[in-house]
């Protein structure tokens, strides 16, 4: 009879000792490892990047970046300070601006067809979720500013070119 108790305790005992010994959760695992590494380090949080944030050609993060309120009529009047443009500098200031206008509309729409906006009460993490998302369109609205003033200068050059009496051929290239 005392094997029998010997044999039918001795399996218990070894399930119920591995679980007593492993109480901790693996949340509470992580929060506690989470919690030493702010406090060796609080300021080394990682950045993340996305797709969206990486330029993809080397216009496109310059005319991104050019938001510091000198705005694109400056870089305009900086050669016609110096005398009368030629036909080949009117044009090639033209063909860059288009190229900056086509760079920055092509990130102004990516950058709108991204942003989805779901329902907060229906996803755990929907206010975050969408408070990037209006991030992003804050963001897009920004590069339409952006946009539309490059247009108005482009706009204008063109103008001042006919003006100079050069042709469609300078002042509207293709």
């Amino acid at each position: 009879m005392r094997n029998y108790k010997i044999a039918f305790c001795l399996p218990v005992l070894l399930l119920v000792l591995p679980r007593a010994s492993y109480g901790q959760s693996l949340g509470d695992v992580a929060r506690q490892q989470r919690q030493k590494q702010q406090a060796r380090d609080p300021k080394a949080t990682p950045k993340v990047v996305t797709n969206d944030e990486i330029p993809e050609s080397p216009d496109a993060s310059s005319s991104s970046s050019d938001d510091t309120g000198a705005g694109p009529e400056s870089s305009a009047p900086a050669a016609s300070s110096t005398g009368k443009k030629t036909a080949d500098q009117w044009k090639t200031e033209i063909e860059a601006r288009k190229a900056r206008i086509a760079a920055l509309q092509n990130h102004v729409d990516k950058l709108n067809d991204s942003v989805h906006l779901v329902e907060a009460n229906r996803y755990y993490n929907g206010v975050q979720y969408n408070q990037y998302q209006l991030k992003k369109q804050q963001e897009a609205q920004r590069l339409q500013k952006q946009l539309d003033s490059e247009k108005k200068a482009l706009g204008d050059a063109q103008e001042s070119a006919r003006k100079a009496g050069f042709g469609s051929a300078v002042y509207d290239p293709n």
